[in-house]
């Protein structure tokens, strides 16, 4: 059966474009294709507070193209917010929208145009590409396109300060009742993914990593910037609760537990000023935890962290010297002696112990067999925890990608550049090895050196099933 989103007539000749996989909105196979995009929602909020009105359509609730062409016409402006990952999707619908609407003017802007702009410039369809940061010039850009050359620099804020609280009734609805009965999707909160109790808030405290690991182009996007006052998310969270119901918080930082003023801020007033103790997932590192680790354990006991993502990566030295990731192996298992060590002491307490989300990369351009198996032997050190493995993607902007593009080893390309967790994205890696041993084939030499209870550890099909999109 095919949907028709949104049931609704224009209001303006302008539409902002949610790009994505066709159809997550109206079939998804999880929950994580339902993320909303923030910045879709910050600039949407910025736009219509000054005055801007604009429609919405997501590529994620059409399951064709041709459904998106009639949703198309009749407009004017077409705004997209383009990722590497999104770039073939956005690419395409920009022609649709071109074909429909010919003197039509599409707006551009995203991570993609900032690290690939010379792959934005070759998409004839794109008139106006902003690379980095826009909540400073999309009024402007908006109001007279044609006044901005076709490249241009964007401007973003100082300091998350400056930033409205994102309406939230501006993003993309599920495209049916079934999904939002399947997900228990009270939208516009977002649904429950096996994190937390839904109604889920996905909030930002932080923007940009300040690392430079070179598998990331994060860092080539958006320069760093003031960090959210903690009042403001706990006075956002507070508001959402009393409007909407939270049962628990995703905060979608980069890197959460960095800045300990903020960090200590933040452990005196969440429990004392939100309305309730949320439990929430949010990211930080290895390294930082080694380095203040009362104040990691004062967050997991005191602020309901329980869900803890660290980027290990990997469990080999070689291999974390070689992604510059600026963590050991021991800082790895610092992390995770760590986290055990309080899961089993809240526990005894009769306390809901915290679990890792623990980032794994796979398929690193000169990783051997043992250091894989390493790495698995790190995450069957772990007793609590839901692995998400990947295998390493070249995406441009970031160090590595740049090298595996040029080099000509990448198989990612502005036609497929994707997400999907188990294709093959680099030339001359044994993907065929990586299937086995996330299968088991390889546990005996995985187990080697293993007591018998971490022996144990990972079911059968637990690290295949396992494997995410990168």
């Amino acid at each position: 059966m095919a949907f028709s989103w949104p049931w609704m007539r224009k209001k303006s000749r302008i539409v902002w474009l949610d790009l994505g996989d066709l159809g997550d909105l109206v079939n998804p196979s999880g929950p994580h294709e339902q993320w909303q995009d923030h910045g879709l929602g910050l600039l949407r909020t910025i736009l219509h507070q000054n005055g801007i009105l604009t429609d919405l359509l997501s590529t994620r609730a059409v399951t064709s193209w041709d459904q998106l062409r009639s949703q198309l016409a009749g407009y004017d402006t077409l705004i997209m917010n383009v990722r590497s990952y999104t770039f073939p999707a956005g690419r395409r619908s920009a022609q649709i929208f071109k074909e429909v609407n010919p003197d039509g003017i599409v707006l551009a802007g995203g991570m993609h145009a900032t690290v690939a702009a010379d792959e934005m410039l070759g998409v004839p369809e794109f008139d106006h590409i902003c690379q980095g940061p826009g909540e400073k010039v999309i009024v402007d850009l908006v109001r007279d396109p044609r006044s901005f050359p076709r490249l241009f620099q964007g401007e973003g804020a100082r300091s998350m300060a400056e930033w409205p609280m994102v309406d939230r009734a501006l993003w993309p609805k599920p495209a049916s009742w079934r999904v939002r009965r399947r997900f228990k999707w009270h939208w516009p909160m977002e649904p429950e993914c096996g994190w937390g109790p839904g109604p889920v808030a996905t909030i930002l405290t932080s923007r940009v990593c300040p690392w430079q690991c070179v598998f990331c182009n994060e860092n080539s996007y958006i320069p760093n910037m003031g960090r959210r006052p903690v009042d403001a998310v706990i006075d956002e969270l507070n508001y959402l609760d009393e409007k909407y119901g939270v049962g628990s918080v995703v905060i979608h930082d980069s890197m959460f537990f960095q800045n300990p003023s903020w960090l200590k801020e933040w452990i005196e007033k969440y429990p004392r000023k939100a309305r309730q103790v949320w439990p929430y997932w949010a990211a930080g590192r290895s390294d930082t935890v080694r380095q203040w680790p009362e104040l990691f354990e004062a967050l997991i006991r005191e602020t309901n962290w329980n869900l803890v993502s660290l980027g290990f990566e990997s469990g080999s030295d070689r291999i974390l010297r070689l992604l510059n990731k600026e963590c050991t192996a021991e800082d790895n298992y610092y992390a995770i002696d760590l986290l055990n060590r309080l899961g089993d002491e809240m526990a005894a307490g009769g306390q809901a112990p915290p679990k890792f989300w623990a980032n794994i990369m796979l398929g690193i351009p000169g990783e051997t067999a043992e250091d894989a198996f390493k790495t698995m032997r790190m995450l069957k050190r772990m007793k609590r925890v839901f692995p998400s493995i990947s295998y390493y993607a070249p995406y441009p902007g970031s160090a590595l990608g740049f090298q595996l593009i040029a080099e000509g080893k990448s198989l990612m390309t502005k036609d497929n550049y994707h997400r999907f967790p188990d294709d093959e994205k680099v030339k001359g890696v044994n993907y065929a090895f990586y299937r086995e041993l996330l299968a088991g084939r390889y546990d005996d030499q995985v187990n080697r050196g293993l007591s018998a209870e971490e022996q144990r550890r990972g079911y059968a099909g637990l690290y295949a099933s396992a494997l995410t999109k990168a």
